[in-house]
């Protein structure tokens, strides 16, 4: 059973308060509006283990974001939880197990890593009662919304994603072994995933991720590329030209092979392009769910 807990939310508890004292007439639109831009947090019993996820928004739309690489809402998320649609959407961010706040356990990565992730998400959302949901997901993310997208059809209504691959090469690798020490990170890069992780398990888990990976070479590479032509859902490909970590031939091959699929290019985006360009994100994607 989930259990919610509101949180960031003092302000708003203030004038809840202050507006239930007797005597005070309640502005039922401000109330409201109090209540729509909260985000509340629980935990789900989902597969074996207890998955964290925050929601907000109470739109008829359900929408899950699904995190990178030792991501999580909080971490990777703020822009969307705080200033996607709350009338149009219902959005939950998850924690994929082992990640952010879903742990115990401590994140392991067997060859079917993504797989399990994907059936995760959908398992999540069907214990919070959405029946069926639209994806956007960032990197791994997006590699897990691929996978649940094609896998479980019936349960996506569309997607975003960016960031993304469905197989990795020589030259991926090279990328990944570029990251593996997290000491050589950027302090910015850095922080939040030490505040959240402590240095232990954040350098730990980055050096597993970088190995669980690498066991893709010896499947040709391949981690999805054999599933895009399942994935039924309209389907938005956002890439950065500027992307470090996901050169573009990936969101070029993904394009091509997720049907009817659409790309959108943005010139002076990095691999976090939906943090650094939040607004124009945010509307590209409230577009194209809506």
């Amino acid at each position: 059973m989930a259990a919610g807990v509101w949180r960031g939310g003092g302000s708003r508890l203030r004038l809840l308060s202050s507006l239930m004292k007797p005597g005070i007439p309640v502005p039922w639109a401000q109330l409201a509006a109090a209540f729509s831009t909260s985000v509340s947090s629980g935990k789900v019993a989902v597969n074996g283990v207890h998955l964290h996820y925050q929601r907000t928004g109470e739109g008829e739309h359900p929408v899950l974001l699904l995190p990178g690489m030792l991501g999580s809402g909080e971490t990777d998320f703020g822009p969307q939880l705080k200033s996607l649609s709350k009338k149009l959407f219902t959005v939950v961010a998850w924690d994929p197990r082992g990640y952010g706040h879903s742990r115990p356990p401590d994140r392991d990565f067997p060859v079917d890593f993504y797989e399990r992730d994907a059936k995760d998400a959908v398992d999540l959302m069907k214990a919070l009662n959405f029946k069926k949901v639209s994806l956007l997901g960032w990197s791994g993310g997006g590699l897990t919304a691929l996978i649940a997208a094609a896998k479980y059809p019936a349960h996506i209504s569309k997607m975003v994603i960016w960031g993304a691959i469905a197989y990795i090469t020589d030259e991926d690798q090279r990328i990944y072994e570029g990251i593996r020490d997290v000491s050589k990170w950027s302090e910015k890069a850095r922080k939040p995933l030490e505040a959240l992780y402590g240095y232990d398990y954040f350098a730990k888990t980055c050096a597993k991720w970088v190995d669980g990976m690498q066991q893709f070479k010896h499947l040709d590479g391949n981690i999805c590329r054999h599933l895009l032509p399942q994935v039924q859902c309209p389907t938005l490909i956002v890439h950065g030209e500027k992307d470090p970590l996901v050169p573009r031939f990936h969101a070029d091959f993904l394009h091509k092979h997720v049907r009817g699929s659409q790309l959108h290019l943005m010139p002076e985006g990095k691999h976090n392009l939906h943090l650094r360009f939040a607004n124009e994100f945010n509307k590209l994607a409230e577009d194209f769910l809506q």
